[in-house]
Order: structure tokens, then sequence, then C-alpha cells
């Protein structure tokens, strides 16, 4: 009977054993879970901070390229191809 029980508590403090290292383990990746969430939640928040600024560029950027569009479009390359 002692050998029995002797047998079931070295059972029992290697399933502890095992059960804390999982702990541990999880809790670490917990931890790095929580670091990149935060590292997303920075990226984020500068992306909707910028939103407005970058789509007021953006649209400036393609209306000026339109207007070089236009601008090239009526242009007449023949005085520029002249020989000398």
């Amino acid at each position: 009977d002692i050998v029995e029980k002797s047998e079931q508590k070295a059972k029992a403090e290697v399933e502890l054993v095992a059960t804390k290292e999982a702990k541990e383990a999880a809790m670490l990746e917990l931890e790095q879970l929580s670091n990149y969430n935060a590292e997303l939640h920075q990226s984020c928040d500068f992306v909707i901070k910028n939103f407005e600024l970058r789509q007021t560029a953006r649209d400036e950027e393609v209306e000026a390229l339109r207007q070089a569009k236009a601008i090239l479009s009526g242009a007449k390359f023949e005085e520029f191809l002249q020989e000398p």
C-alpha cells in the first residue's frame, strides 16, 4: 500500500512539474502576444491619426498628375524635335 501511494505521489509530482512548465510556456506566449498587440495598436493609431493627411496628399498628387497629363496631351512636340 505504501509502495502504491509512493508511485501515485511520484506520478502526481511529474504531472505537477509538466503542468507548471506548460503554464510557464503559456504565460510567456501570452506576454509575447500582449507585446505584439501593443505594437499593432501603436501602428494602427499612427495610420488612423495620419489617414486624412495622407489622403489629402494623395488626392493632390492625383490631381497634379491629371493636370500634367492634360498639359502633355495638348502639347505639340514637333517644336522640341527641330534639328539645328
